[in-house]
C-alpha cells in the first residue's frame, strides 16, 4: 500500500472518531436540554460558552491550529447543541397554529399572539386586485423586483427616512422574513458569528441556526430598560464575528433606542466592519422619536420592511430590503434560485397600496396598545411601557411561574398569548398583542388577569 492510502485511512479512522464524538456530544447535550427544561432555563447559556471559547483558543494556540479554523468547529458545535436542546420549543407560532386548530374544532379564541392587525387593507388593494389581470403583470419577473416598484419604493423610502435611495438600493422580498433569511444565507458562511439582541423575534436565531451561522446574544432585562450595554456587544465581537441584528421598534418589547446609544451601536459595528442588519418593520407604528438605520448611510446596512404591519397585508406576503447595489444583488441571485421572482400581480397590488394614507392604522394599533397597557398595570403585570410596535411584554411575577404551561392554560380558556421562552431566555414572561378591537382586548385582559390571580 502507497504512502498516500495510509495517509487516507489514518484521515478516515480520525474522520470516524470525530462522528462518534459528536454522536456521544449530542447525546449528552440532550441530557442538559433536559435537565435545563425541568428547571425553567434558557437554552443558551452566553457565559458558559464564552469560558469554553476562551479554553478553545488557548488550546488552538498550544497545539497549532489556526484560532479561526477552531472557533468555526466550536460554532458549529454549539450550535448542534442548539438544535437537540430547542426541539420542542413553544413560540408566538406554535401558540398560534394550535389557536387555529382550536377554531377549527369551533372553538372561540381570542388572538393575543401575532402581530397581525385586524383591519383591512387599503381600498386601493382592492382596487388593483380588480385591475392587475387587464394590467399585465402576470409574467416572469426580476428577481429584485418589478423596475416600475423598485421605483416607487425608492421614492418612497427617500421622503419617509430622508435618506437618497436610488431602486438599484431596493429589493422586493415575499414578507420581510424572508429579506432576513436571505441576508443571513447569502452575506454569511457556516461557522462565522451573527450578534442578536434580545429579547428579539426568533427569526433571527433560526435563520443563523439554518445557515450554520453562531448567534451571539446580548441579554437585556427590564430592570435596564431593555437597553443594550456597548460594551457587552464590543466584547461578543470577534474574528469570526460577521453580522450584527436591530430590531426597533422592538419585538417583543416595543423598545425604541435612544439615539445616542444606537450611535454607539453603530460606531462599533463600523469599526468592526460588521453588517447590520436591521428590521424596521415597525417603524410607522414609533409613538416617539425613532431614528432608521438608514440615516446613518453606513454601506454595510441592510434594512428591511414589510407591507404586513403598515398596511395590515399580512397574507400577501410582500417587503423589501434596502442596502448598497453589491449586497442587493447577492440576496437577489439567492432569491432567484429559490423563487424566480415575487408574484407580479401582488407586487402590483403593494405598488398601488404604498400611495394609501396608513395613519388610522397607527392610531389604532396606538389607542388599543394603551387599552393593553392600562389593564396590565391593573392587573400587577411588570413591565416597561412600549415605545412603539404592537405589543406589551410583560412578566408575570409568581413563585415557579412557568409561561409555557400558563400559556397553554390561556388556550384553554380561549385566550392565546405568546410565551417570553419564543424571544430567549425570558421564562416569566408572556408577550401580549394589541391587535383586537378594544372591546376584544378587555375581554382577553379580563381572562388573563383572573388566570393569573389563579381564579382560572
Amino acid at each position: 500500500m502507497s504512502d498516500i492510502d495510509n495517509l487516507r485511512d489514518r484521515i478516515d479512522r480520525i474522520t470516524f472518531d470525530i462522528l462518534k464524538l459528536l454522536k456521544e456530544r449530542n447525546d449528552t447535550a440532550k441530557e442538559i436540554g433536559n435537565l435545563k427544561n425541568n428547571m425553567g432555563l434558557g437554552v443558551t447559556n452566553e457565559q458558559r460558552e464564552n469560558q469554553l471559547r476562551s479554553k478553545v483558543l488557548s488550546l488552538c494556540n498550544e497545539i497549532g491550529l489556526d484560532e479561526r479554523a477552531g472557533l468555526t468547529a466550536l460554532n458549529f458545535l454549539l450550535n448542534e447543541s442548539i438544535k437537540v436542546q430547542s426541539t420542542g420549543k413553544q413560540t408566538h407560532l406554535s401558540v398560534f397554529l394550535k389557536a387555529k386548530e382550536l377554531e377549527r374544532q369551533g372553538r372561540k379564541i381570542i388572538h393575543m399572539e401575532v402581530g397581525e392587525p385586524d383591519f383591512l387593507p387599503p381600498a386601493s388593494v382592492k382596487e388593483a386586485l380588480s385591475e392587475v389581470y387587464d394590467m399585465g403583470y402576470t409574467k416572469y419577473g426580476d428577481s429584485k423586483g418589478m423596475a416600475d416598484f423598485r421605483e416607487a419604493l425608492s421614492q418612497h423610502v427617500t421622503r419617509i427616512f430622508g435618506t437618497k435611495t436610488n431602486p438599484q438600493n431596493i429589493m422586493v422580498s415575499p414578507g420581510a422574513r424572508f429579506s432576513v433569511f436571505l441576508a443571513v444565507s447569502s452575506l454569511l458562511s457556516p461557522g462565522n458569528e451573527m450578534i442578536v439582541i434580545e429579547p428579539a423575534w426568533p427569526a433571527y436565531r433560526d435563520n443563523a441556526l439554518n445557515s450554520g451561522v453562531k448567534v451571539r446574544t446580548i441579554h437585556t432585562t427590564l430592570e435596564k430598560g431593555w437597553e443594550p450595554s456597548p460594551e457587552d456587544i464590543e466584547n461578543a465581537v470577534n474574528q469570526n464575528t460577521r453580522m450584527l441584528v436591530l430590531n426597533y421598534p422592538n419585538n417583543p418589547t416595543g423598545k425604541i433606542l435612544p439615539e445616542k446609544l444606537l450611535g454607539q451601536i453603530m460606531e462599533i459595528a463600523s469599526r468592526n466592519n460588521l453588517y447590520v442588519l436591521s428590521d424596521e418593520i415597525y417603524s410607522s407604528y414609533a409613538f416617539k422619536k425613532w431614528k432608521s438605520v438608514l440615516s446613518y448611510e453606513y454601506d454595510k446596512s441592510i434594512v428591511t420592511q414589510s407591507f404586513s404591519k403598515s398596511h395590515a397585508m399580512t397574507g400577501f406576503r410582500i417587503g423589501y430590503a434596502i442596502s448598497e447595489p453589491e449586497t442587493v444583488d447577492r440576496m437577489a441571485r439567492l432569491q432567484a434560485l429559490a423563487l424566480t421572482n415575487v408574484s407580479e400581480p401582488i407586487q402590483y397590488v403593494a405598488m398601488k397600496a404604498l400611495g394609501a394614507d396608513t395613519t388610522d392604522n397607527s392610531k389604532a394599533i396606538k389607542s388599543r396598545l394603551e387599552a393593553v397597557v392600562r389593564r396590565a398595570r391593573e392587573i400587577g403585570l411588570e413591565f416597561i411601557e412600549p415605545d412603539g410596535a404592537m405589543y406589551v411584554f410583560a412578566r408575570i411575577n409568581r413563585p415557579q411561574f412557568d409561561s409555557v404551561e400558563f400559556t397553554n392554560k390561556l388556550l384553554d380558556y380561549g385566550v392565546a398569548v405568546a410565551p417570553g421562552e419564543g424571544f430567549g431566555n425570558y421564562q416569566g414572561f408572556v408577550r401580549i398583542s394589541a391587535c383586537q378591537p378594544e372591546e376584544t382586548l378587555n375581554q382577553g385582559m379580563d381572562i388573563i388577569e383572573e388566570a393569573v390571580k389563579g381564579q382560572k
